[in-house]
């Protein structure tokens, strides 16, 4: 599944200004949305280009209507600075074949950082209504506003439910690549050079962020993927395993046939007080249970009450052994 990129972004950028010009020049009508709705679902290439001048040209309009000090003249006076603006838009076109985008020349907005402690979560509601989970130890950069919807996962965990925008696309860019959404619910998770996203609703766009990658990846429902050692490895998660990888979100990890190693290190995750398995026999032991995401010491009976190990505390670890 791939949704393939035009090669000549100078001819994308072009069609995009057009689309653009004609949009807030001519009479536009609802086939003439519906033609551009079209255009803008053809590739993912096409809805950036035409996000980028969209948000290129509010800025200029602002601008204007701040230089201009009386009503303007006529018609025609405003469509010479559209015609203007478009000339500029397809010498921007020419620069971006070169491989420097559009956007470069517009300033972006005032970036914001989020932020969860160890054991913490954290909801950032959107003014679209979109929401976006952060789990614990997560460090999330967002860019939002004037036609911006981008954030970077800088490490951690995070659910996105996003509010679909074809003209507005919302993106992440976490570990070197970049998922964009095209009207979905996903997880991403960035952490020790090791990537992982799963969809769960919708669609998205899987690519990296610096385009290298000849076409995207398109997510469905049930989809997953990892990246680690630069390999891109894809899967398909049923829909009690995408549940149980999101029951952070109610406080609770969810395990179904987890060695204890796997488990131990879920909750350190957590917790500022480790969970050690001495031993790799007694790491590799399986288990199918519950634990809250603060439930060190659950784990930790159930180790000793259940499984027989021994359980021995020194100072901020809890040692588990055979």
């Amino acid at each position: 599944m791939s949704e393939h990129f035009s090669d000549d972004a100078s001819d994308i950028t072009a069609q995009a200004a057009d689309w653009l010009q004609r949009r807030e020049f001519w009479n536009w009508n609802e086939a003439d949305q519906a033609a551009l709705n079209s255009w803008l679902d053809q590739s993912l290439s096409h809805r950036i280009a035409y996000t980028r001048l969209g948000a290129a040209w509010t800025r200029t309009a602002r601008v204007a209507a701040l230089k201009t000090h009386g009503p303007r003249s006529n018609v025609a006076e405003s469509l010479s600075r559209s015609k203007t603006f478009f000339r500029l838009a397809a010498a921007f076109a020419l620069v971006a074949a070169v491989g420097v985008g559009v956007a470069s020349y517009f300033q972006a907005p005032a970036e914001k950082t989020f932020a969860t402690a160890l054991g913490e979560r954290k909801i950032i509601t959107l003014a679209d209504g979109s929401r976006i989970e952060l789990n614990t130890n997560t460090v999330l950069r967002a860019q939002l506003g004037d036609g911006h919807r981008h954030v970077t996962l800088v490490h951690g965990e995070a659910f996105f439910d996003i509010r679909h925008d074809a003209i507005h696309p919302f993106s992440v860019v976490a570990d070197g690549h970049r998922i964009t959404d095209l009207g979905t619910k996903f997880l991403v998770r960035a952490q020790s050079n090791r990537l992982e996203v799963a969809l769960m609703e919708g669609k998205a766009a899987f690519d990296a962020a610096d385009g290298r990658m000849k076409s995207p990846i398109v997510l469905v429902p049930g989809d997953a993927l990892v990246v680690s050692d630069n390999q891109i490895h894809t899967m398909q998660r049923t829909a009690k395993g995408l549940a149980n990888e999101l029951g952070w979100r109610r406080g609770m990890l969810i395990f179904d046939n987890a060695t204890l190693g796997e488990v131990a290190a879920e909750l350190n995750r957590y917790n500022s007080h480790k969970l050690v398995l001495a031993d790799p026999r007694t790491a590799a032991i399986r288990i199918s249970a519950s634990f809250r995401t603060g439930g060190t010491e659950d784990f930790s009976q159930l180790a000793h009450v259940l499984l027989g190990l021994k359980v021995e505390e020194r100072n901020d670890e809890t040692v588990i052994s055979r």
